[in-house]
C-alpha cells in the first residue's frame, strides 16, 4: 500500500532532478559566440567556442545519464524492487548482517554495469574527443576491478560491523555508528596517499632540482615544516594537471600531477603549491574534516529518528524493519537535507579558497597564482563564466574571474 513516505520519496527525487536540468540551462544560457569582454586577454576565440563544446557536450551527456537514473530509481519505487532484492537476500541468509551485505552487494554491482556504458562514453568518446583521455580499456577495467575488491575488503567489514551495531545496541545506535565513522574518516584522512593512491596510481618523492629548491624556499618563508612532496602518475587517464595536500600532523603530504610541468612553469607550479599550503596552515583541512564529522552525525542523527517507522518500510514495499531498507529509504528522503548542508559547506569552501589565495599571494606570489589559475583553466576548457545561481548550489571553488579579482 502506497504511503506518505513513498510519495514524499518520489516528489523528492523527481523536483531534484528538474531543478538540475534547470539550473544547467541557466548555465548554458550564460555563453555567447564570441568571448566575453571580461574574459579578453585570457582566452582566445577558438578556444572558447571549444570550452563551450565540451561543457555543453558534457552537459548534455550528464543529463541523459542522470534522467536514466531516475528512471531506474522510479522503477524500483513504483515495482517494489528494493522488496524484490530483499527477498532475494532474505532467500540465501536468514543472518540480518549477511541480509545487509548481500541487498547492497546486489545493488552496487547492478548499479556499477548499467553504468559502465556512460562511463565508457563519457571517457572514450567525449573526453577522448577533446583530448584529455590517456585511459586505456585495460586501465579502465583494472580501476573497475579494484574498486569492487576495494568495496568488498574495505566497505564490507565495515558496513557488516555497522549492521551489527545498530542491531545490538539499541536506539542510541547512531552515537556508535558516529564515533565508528569519525575513527575511520580520520584514519583515511592520515593513510589515504600512503594506502589507497598506490593501488590506481604510481607516486614517487620529487627529484632534487630547480622545482623543488624553489618549492622548499617558499615553504620556509611560509613557516610550513615541508616533510614530503610526491610526484603522482595522473598522465597515465587524463592530461588534466592538478595537485593536492592530504594527510594530518606528521602524515601531511604534497601531491603534484605529474602533468602540471607540461602547462605551467616551476613559479607557477609553486604558487599552487602556496594556496595548498595555505589551506593547511590556515586550518581549513582540519576544519572541514570536523563539518563533515558534524554533518555524519546530523545525519545519524535524523536517521534514528526515521529507522523503525513501519511507514517507512511500506513506501519501498517491505513489512520487515531491517537496517538496509531503512537506510535506502532515508537516504532518499534526507537528499533536500543533504543540498542545504552541501550549499553550506561550499559556501565556507569559497569563502576558504579566498583566504588561501591570499595567503599564496603574501607568501609568494599572487601574479603567479594568478597566471596559473588562467592556464589551468583554459588547458581544462572550464565553464569561466558559469551562473552565479549554479555557484551557489554546486562549486565548492570561486568562479575564475571572482579568484583574478582576489589576487590584483
Amino acid at each position: 500500500m502506497l504511503n506518505i513516505f513513498f510519495w514524499l520519496i518520489l516528489l523528492i527525487i523527481v523536483f531534484s532532478h528538474f531543478t538540475g536540468l534547470y539550473l544547467d540551462y541557466l548555465n548554458n544560457r550564460m555563453w555567447s559566440d564570441d568571448v566575453p569582454e571580461k574574459l579578453n586577454g585570457i582566452i582566445d576565440n577558438d578556444k572558447y567556442r571549444l570550452s563551450q563544446q565540451y561543457y555543453r557536450e558534457n552537459t548534455g551527456f550528464s543529463n541523459i545519464a542522470s534522467s536514466f537514473s531516475l528512471v531506474l530509481v522510479l522503477l524500483m519505487l513504483t515495482l517494489a524492487g528494493f522488496a524484490f532484492v530483499d527477498h532475494i537476500a532474505r532467500s540465501i541468509s536468514s543472518n540480518e548482517i549477511i541480509v545487509t551485505l548481500l541487498f547492497f552487494g546486489i545493488i552496487s554491482i547492478a548499479s556499477d554495469i548499467l553504468k559502465i556504458p556512460f562511463s565508457l562514453y563519457g571517457t572514450f568518446r567525449i573526453e577522448e574527443k577533446y583530448g584529455f583521455n590517456k585511459t586505456t580499456p585495460q586501465i579502465f577495467l583494472s580501476d573497475h576491478i579494484k574498486g569492487w575488491l576495494l568495496a568488498i575488503i574495505i566497505g564490507g567489514p565495515i558496513l557488516a560491523f555497522v549492521t551489527w551495531i545498530y542491531y545490538k545496541t539499541g536506539d542510541m545506535f547512531w552515537v556508535y555508528i558516529w564515533i565508528v565513522m569519525t575513527l575511520f574518516s580520520l584514519f583515511m584522512n592520515m593513510f589515504y596517499s600512503e594506502l589507497i593512491v598506490p593501488i590506481f596510481n604510481k607516486q614517487k618523492p620529487l627529484e632534487e632540482g630547480e622545482l623543488r629548491n624553489e618549492i622548499e624556499k617558499m615553504a620556509k618563508t611560509a613557516q610550513f615544516k615541508l616533510t614530503d612532496i610526491y610526484t603522482i602518475d595522473g598522465s597515465k587517464r587524463s592530461t588534466k594537471a592538478n595537485a593536492y595536500f592530504s594527510g594530518l600532523g606528521k602524515k601531511k603530504r604534497i601531491v603534484l600531477y605529474d602533468t602540471l610541468s607540461n602547462d605551467l612553469t616551476n613559479e607557477e607550479i609553486v604558487a599552487v603549491l602556496a594556496h595548498e599550503i595555505g589551506h593547511y596552515k590556515m586550518r581549513h583541512t582540519r576544519m572541514m574534516l570536523f563539518a563533515g564529522i558534524i554533518q555524519t552525525g546530523l545525519m545519524l542523527f535524523i536517521f534514528s529518528l526515521f529507522a523503525e517507522n513501519e511507514l517507512l518500510h511500506r513506501a519501498l514495499g517491505t513489512e520487515k524493519n531491517s537496517f538496509h531498507i531503512s537506510l535506502i529509504a532515508f537516504v532518499l528522503i534526507y537528499s533536500p537535507v543533504s543540498l542545504i548542508l552541501s550549499i553550506a559547506m561550499n559556501y565556507i569552501s569559497r569563502k576558504n579558497e579566498f583566504k588561501a589565495d591570499e595567503f599564496a599571494k603574501k607568501a609568494y606570489s599572487g601574479k603567479l597564482l594568478a597566471s596559473a589559475l588562467k592556464k589551468l583553466s583554459v588547458k581544462n576548457l572550464s565553464n569561466m563564466i558559469p551562473h552565479p545561481i549554479y555557484v551557489f548550489f554546486y562549486y565548492s571553488h570561486p568562479p575564475l574571474l571572482e579568484r583574478l579579482r582576489n589576487l590584483e
